[in-house]
């Protein structure tokens, strides 16, 4: 995503059902009922303490799986890396196929795991301006109907949504020709409105991150889209600002919008953003940074809903930097980011 518009990262274009049968080898199931799951704790992967993180671990994720990979071949010390990552909720980015099925799969999974579902949904037509993660529905037909199916997929299970990461600020920047912006709005007006019928579903609407313009570029963007009808909107996902500095920026935003509150994406900016090499490149698989704070919604500030890891930690940003395609897992990154993390 972004690229020479130095914004964040390569995102992952389709998710794969939950396979039970994979889901029972790596856990024995999810966690202990004092927590809200089913069956014992495999002291592998496991749910979080429900009262600080409500968000379902998925422990057939490619993390999980590189662990099982790593512990078969009588390698602990990486695969005790990898489980750092591995442990922690992360976002499940919705593909293009079969959004019913695959979305009915997170969340009833999720739901027998007394936990909520962390949705990314990433298909907007023209997406990313012809870069690493180009792509997206064919037309607005195509991304109504597949919205339509998602929420279907939903249907009155808990889930919490990060809508479209980008849509908006690559209108903003001129990524994304004029011609297409009334529709963008459109799209992402009609997203929110659907969304939020459903009765247990929370929607946030991706803002941006704090080395990325301003909050005055944004805030008529986001009316314009429907950030009034959503719960909230989302800064930092797949970028490396600091917590911080994503707290700041978002409250300036807030203040703007109605005082809507904000997640932020932590996943991987433990040693914030990378000022190396080419600016153009510096958001692209970047050296030396380290997870950031684990996901919760026990943030001490009223205004910040989450931190929450939006971006699958390990996983490309795009074939820059020795790394392969966007959304591939890369258990090399994956292992930089888990050794530098505090």
């Amino acid at each position: 995503m972004y690229g020479s518009y130095n914004g964040r990262s390569g995102m992952r274009r389709a998710s794969a059902v939950v396979a039970v049968g994979a889901v029972l080898l790596l856990a024995g199931c999810s966690s202990s009922s004092g927590s809200g799951g089913a069956g014992k704790d495999s002291g592998v992967i496991a749910q979080r303490p429900r009262g600080s993180d409500p968000y379902w671990v998925n422990p057939d994720g490619k993390a999980a799986r590189q662990v099982a990979a790593y512990t078969e071949g009588g390698d602990g010390e990486n695969a005790g890396l990898i489980e750092k990552i591995a442990r922690q909720p992360v976002g499940e980015w919705i593909g293009p196929d079969n959004p019913e099925a695959e979305v009915k799969g997170f969340t009833e999974a999720a739901g027998k795991a007394g936990r909520e579902a962390l949705l990314v949904l990433y298909n907007i037509p023209h997406r990313d301006c012809g870069q690493f993660s180009k792509g997206g529905a064919a037309d607005g037909h195509a991304y109504r109907a597949w919205l339509e199916n998602v929420a279907k997929g939903i249907g009155d299970r808990r889930a919490t949504v990060i809508l479209e990461p980008d849509a908006l600020l690559h209108m903003v920047d001129g990524c994304t020709p004029q011609e297409f912006h009334e529709e963008r709005y459109d799209l992402l007006k009609g997203a929110v409105e659907r969304l939020e019928q459903q009765p247990d579903t929370r929607v946030y609407m991706d803002a941006g991150n704090a080395g990325w313009r301003t909050p005055d570029a944004l805030f008529q963007p986001l009316r314009r889209a429907g950030i009034g009808a959503a719960d909230g909107f989302a800064v930092n996902v797949s970028n490396f600002q600091t917590t911080a500095a994503s707290t700041d920026f978002g409250k300036r935003l807030s203040a703007k919008i109605g005082d809507k509150p904000f997640v932020i994406d932590t996943s991987r900016n433990g040693n914030g953003p990378y000022s190396g090499g080419a600016p153009e490149e510096n958001w692209c698989n970047p050296p030396g940074r380290a997870l950031g704070e684990t996901p919760t919604t026990d943030t001490g500030d009223e205004l910040v809903d989450a931190y929450l890891w939006v971006k699958r930690p390990g996983e490309s940003d795009g074939d820059c930097k020795g790394g392969p395609k966007a959304g591939d897992w890369w258990p090399e990154y994956a292992l930089g980011l888990a050794r530098a993390t505090k």
